[in-house]
């Protein structure tokens, strides 16, 4: 194979300068639809982003698109942090701080709901992804403890993760002192007292 055949085969790597877009308009869009729900303007988007329209469109030519790059991103930022936590505290103590966490995510992400929810077929791999993603780092804080005696045995990351989701997300409008308080007798009861 020529080396020209090689180079364009090969993929591209994004520029610098593209990745910060890239992130810049995530970020923006993350900002933009917990304000104001993932119908937001693409405008104000970009505004906030500081590129313009067609550098949206070119990188999420539908809205879906950036709906669910966005969510993808919250996901993994919110596994990984599961990730750190577990390497960082005792299990106990990780998981009452990854809840917040990701009570804090699910809170946020209320605009989420109406498209996620939607019937369009983009969204349909989005539940799956998000409990395949926080299961796995999840699951580890809970065994760690089960190991250690810290925390229940019996309970799965899956069934955690939907408790704390309908927690998080039955709580309208500035009821964050209810979910605190409910994540906490929920937290609670997965603890074994000694």
């Amino acid at each position: 194979m020529s080396t020209s055949a090689q180079d364009s085969a090969a993929p591209r790597r994004k520029r610098a300068d593209a990745v910060r877009n890239t992130e810049s308009v995530l970020e923006a869009a993350k900002t933009a639809f917990a304000e104001s729900g993932v119908d937001a303007p693409m405008r104000d988007i970009a505004a906030r982003a500081g590129v313009g329209v067609g550098t949206i469109y070119r990188n999420y030519p539908k809205r879906s698109d950036l709906i669910i790059a966005v969510f993808r991103r919250e996901v993994d930022a919110t596994a990984a942090e599961a990730e750190r936590l577990a390497g960082e505290y005792p299990p106990p103590e990780a998981l009452r701080l990854w809840i917040a966490r990701f009570a804090n995510f699910v809170a946020t992400k209320r605009g989420f709901a109406s498209a996620l929810h939607s019937g369009d077929p983009a969204y349909q791999p989005l539940p799956g992804y998000f409990v395949g993603t926080l299961a796995p780092k999840v699951q580890g804080i809970l065994d760690a403890g089960a190991e250690e005696g810290s925390i229940r045995s019996d309970v799965l990351a899956g069934d955690l993760i939907n408790a704390l989701s309908r927690l998080a997300s039955d709580s309208p409008g500035s009821a964050g002192d209810r979910t605190t308080r409910m994540t906490d007798v929920l937290l609670d009861g997965l603890l074994v007292q000694r």
